[in-house]
């Protein structure tokens, strides 16, 4: 089965982030390779992601540092900390061994707590915490490698539906916009009469956008054993279901370069390493926290994959935070990893 790596650079969070870019920009399509034969390809893949790391531009910032601007009378959001676990199911058909087609359906477990605008001293007592689990928002992805008789040379086009619930109070705290977003479940904002006991709009299922998904690949051999590629992809919303005046809401648009080694000495065992680069830009509306939601971040990823049995292919990456200069203060992950499993039928 003739293989080749390309970098989708598509992932399951669907830029549902508190923090920038902090999400997964791993590419798993690189990671398990795919066929270029006619057929159906099927990806189950989870990624756990723990945001626990307050970060302003390029350094780590405490919490008492946060809450001292709360101190001087200012109101800024104190963030403990997001876990995030994406799981996603992923069906591709390639009708030949130019076009393909690929949905992906994330389902989004999200653990958050936060201070909230608290100030110092910071207790225990102040945090509120909330879990958001659920379909998060579709995408499905149509994929060109025809342009070279070797077929390493690639474009995409593909959609991100607001399938997932979304939404949070409106500007004046005295309706609920969206479609059933998530509340506190415990601590002093749970306390609070709804609106305002709603989870941040950017933290829940979905966002409520309709996102254009652009993308181009290249692979290449470059030794007898190594091969390498490279890939971009730009995702922007071009349709936003909140978008009335007081509970308007834009998610950032997102760009993410990613370019990688595979080690293919042996059919059975390939190690891996991606560097995954992503830029974020700032979301926008009433529903926003604009300043704390912009940032470049960069990832080494290392990797392998493993044939198993037939058709079936396993892959497992740890992503590591090289760089990061986030706008305002987010929290930040120090490591991340995602598992995998695919099967070509």
């Amino acid at each position: 089965m003739k293989r080749l790596v390309i970098a989708a650079l598509i992932c399951s969070p669907a830029a549902a982030f508190a923090c920038a870019t902090c999400g997964c920009s791993l590419s798993s399509d690189a990671a398990a390779g795919y066929s270029t034969t006619a057929g159906w390809r099927m990806n189950l893949e989870y990624t756990y992601l723990d945001q626990n790391q307050l970060r302003l531009g390029t350094h780590a910032i405490s919490s008492a540092q946060v809450a001292a601007i709360n101190d001087a009378g200012g109101n800024q959001e104190v963030e403990h900390g997001t876990i995030n676990r994406y799981t996603t199911l992923s069906m591709m058909y390639a009708a030949n061994a130019n076009w393909s087609v690929k949905l992906m359906a994330p389902y989004i477990d999200r653990s958050h707590t936060t201070y909230g605008a608290a100030s110092n001293p910071l207790t225990a007592d102040q945090l509120s915490s909330a879990t958001v689990s659920g379909l998060g928002d579709l995408k499905l992805i149509a994929n060109y490698q025809g342009f070279l008789p070797t077929h390493n040379l690639g474009m995409q086009l593909g959609v991100k539906l607001p399938t997932g619930h979304y939404g949070g109070p409106n500007a004046d705290g005295t309706g609920i916009a969206g479609h059933q977003p998530t509340p506190f479940s415990a601590g002093p904002l749970a306390q609070n009469t709804a609106p305002g006991n709603l989870l941040d709009t950017s933290l829940q299922l979905g966002t409520g956008s309709t996102d254009l998904i652009i993308g181009g690949y290249y692979y290449q051999p470059v030794s007898q054993n190594f091969d390498a590629f490279v890939s971009g992809q730009f995702q922007a919303a071009v349709k936003q279901k909140l978008h009335q005046f007081g509970q308007d809401y834009r998610p950032g648009n997102q760009a993410t370069i990613s370019f990688g080694l595979r080690y293919e000495a042996s059919p059975d065992m390939t190690p891996q390493l991606q560097i995954n680069l992503s830029r974020k830009s700032h979301d926008q509306g009433s529903l926003a926290d604009s300043p704390d939601t912009a940032g470049t971040v960069a990832y080494l990823s290392p990797g392998l994959s493993m044939g198993v049995m037939k058709n079936v292919q396993l892959y497992g990456f740890v992503q590591l935070p090289m760089y990061s200069k986030l706008d305002g203060y987010q929290v930040f992950p120090r490591w991340s990893a995602t598992i995998g499993a695919s099967y070509a039928f």
